[in-house]
C-alpha cells in the first residue's frame, strides 16, 4: 500500500527565508505532503515570510522557525537540538544557504571577502549538514516507500552550484566554496552509507532570486551566464526546488553522493 506522501518525517532547511531556493524548498516540501518543517534564516523578517507562505500553501503544517548565523557552530547546534527536542527527529535536511561575493581576481581580494564567501557556502553548509547527521545518526529508519525500497535514516541535499563543476573569471573563493560543497558531499556520501543516510547536492545554474535580480549591477553581471545556457533563461527556484524534493524522496532511493546539475544546460556549453 502506497504511503500518504513521500515526506511523512521532518525537514529542516536553512537559507530559507525571502523569495530564495531554500524558501520554495520549504515550502514545496509542505504542499507535497511534509507536515513537520524547521527553517531558519539569517534575517527574521524574511523568515517570518517563509512561515506565512507554508501556512498559506498547506493549512495545518508545523513550522518551528529561529533566526540565526549558520556560520556561528553555537547556533547551528543549538538550532538542530531544538528541532529534535520539538519534533523528536530530521528526516530531511536542506542546506541552501549562499551569498555570492565581488567578482574579483584572486589577487584582488582581501581575506575579509575570501572569508565571507566560505563562510556561508562552505562552513556554514558543513556545520548545517553535520549537525543533521548528529541527529539522523541517532534515530530509528523511517520505513521504505514500499516493501521493495529499503528503510531510511535520512536524507540530506547540500545547495552547490554550476560553478562548482566549472569555473568563472573573477570568481575564485565562489567556485572553490561551491566545490568544497560538492567534495564534502561525495566523501560524506561514501561515509555514511552504512548507516542508511543519503547524501546528494543540487548545482543550480543562474536562478531567479533576491540575489540574482536584487541590483542591475548583480544582474547585468550574470546576463552573460544565462546566455551561454543552452536554454538562454534564469531558471527559477520552484525548478531547483522539485530537484531537491526527487533527491529528499525514497524515489531516489539509489541516488547517494550525486550532484545533480540544474543549470539549462550552461555546464555542457
Amino acid at each position: 500500500m502506497a504511503p500518504a506522501t513521500l515526506f511523512p518525517g521532518v525537514a529542516v532547511v536553512t537559507g530559507a527565508g525571502g523569495v530564495g531556493i531554500g524558501a520554495h524548498v520549504a515550502v514545496a516540501l509542505a504542499a507535497e505532503g511534509c507536515s513537520r518543517i524547521a527553517i531558519t534564516d539569517l534575517r527574521g523578517d524574511l523568515l517570518e515570510q517563509t512561515v506565512q507562505k507554508i501556512k498559506a500553501t498547506k493549512p495545518g503544517v508545523e513550522v518551528f522557525s529561529e533566526s540565526g548565523d549558520i556560520t556561528n557552530a553555537d547556533f547551528v547546534s543549538s538550532f538542530m537540538k531544538k528541532v529534535v527536542e520539538r519534533f523528536g527527529r530530521i528526516d530531511y535536511g536542506v542546506n541552501c544557504a549562499g551569498i555570492l561575493g565581488k567578482d574579483e581576481r584572486s589577487d584582488e581580494m582581501d581575506l575579509a571577502s575570501f572569508d565571507a564567501v566560505n563562510n556561508v557556502n562552505y562552513r556554514g553548509c558543513w556545520l548545517s549538514s553535520r549537525a543533521e547527521l548528529q541527529a539522523m545518526l541517532k534515530q530509528e529508519p523511517l520505513p521504505g516507500a514500499s516493501p521493495s525500497r529499503p528503510a531510511q535514516r535520512g536524507a540530506i541535499v547540500n545547495i552547490a552550484s554550476q560553478l562548482g563543476i566549472v569555473g568563472r573569471p573573477q570568481a575564485p573563493a565562489y567556485c572553490a566554496s561551491k566545490s568544497a560543497v560538492i567534495g564534502m558531499t561525495r566523501a560524506d556520501a561514501i561515509d555514511y552509507s552504512k548507516d542508511d543516510i543519503r547524501i546528494n547536492c543540487v548545482c543550480p545554474g543562474v536562478i531567479k532570486t533576491a540575489m540574482t535580480t536584487g541590483t542591475e549591477e548583480v544582474t547585468e553581471r550574470l546576463a552573460p551566464a544565462v546566455r551561454i545556457a543552452p536554454m538562454q533563461r534564469m531558471g527559477l527556484p520552484e525548478e531547483v526546488a522539485d530537484a531537491v524534493l526527487f533527491l529528499c524522496s525514497p524515489k531516489a532511493s539509489f541516488v547517494q553522493g550525486h550532484a545533480m546539475v540544474v543549470d539549462g544546460g550552461y555546464t555542457i556549453n
